[in-house]
């Protein structure tokens, strides 16, 4: 296992991730807030096992799903509606947690957030790429503020950011 000394964030343990070697056909990114269900991987594999996409999504909004916070959910719609318009694409769920890669496309992509903001700036050089994007239902149980939940309106708005200026850049 590798450790940062002390947290950086996600955008930035998955560059170092992306360092070291990497011995498999497929690259998965879970959270590692219990939030998400190993039991899906199977289910997140396939359309890249099968050939139909380069990276798969899993979408909290097709599958089963903890009830959780409305404004969460408000907040989610508004950045993947951004990003849809932005990108011309029709995800359901661009802020997931479960993103799935061919492992020679994940290994390509040049991350440079350190935070949350990663899950936009992947997602905006995917859809530049004209990668092979494919959506499949998760199963997820969402946690309040209480149980540890961390991302707040601050992180939507750099989110949009984000995914403003990587339309544009890089």
């Amino acid at each position: 296992m590798i450790y940062h000394s002390e947290n950086q964030g996600k955008g930035a343990a998955i560059r170092t991730a992306q360092k070291h070697h990497i011995s498999g056909d497929v690259v998965i990114i879970q959270n590692a807030d219990l939030e998400y269900q190993p039991e899906d991987y199977p289910r997140l594999i396939k359309p890249i096992e099968d050939g139909f996409a380069d990276v798969v999504y899993g979408s909290r909004f097709l599958g089963s799903h903890r009830v959780f916070m409305f404004w969460h959910y408000v907040g989610n719609k508004l950045l993947t509606w951004l990003t849809n318009v932005l990108y011309n694409t029709m995800l359901t769920d661009m802020e997931t947690g479960y993103k799935v890669f061919r492992a020679e496309v994940f290994k390509k992509l040049n991350i440079k957030s350190n935070r949350f903001n990663f899950e936009p700036e992947i997602t905006a050089k995917i859809f530049k790429q004209k990668l092979k994007v494919v959506e499949v239902p998760i199963t997820h149980y969402g946690r309040g503020y209480k149980e540890g939940k961390k991302i707040g309106w601050k992180d939507g708005l750099v989110a949009i950011w984000t995914l403003i200026k990587y339309r544009f850049v890089d």
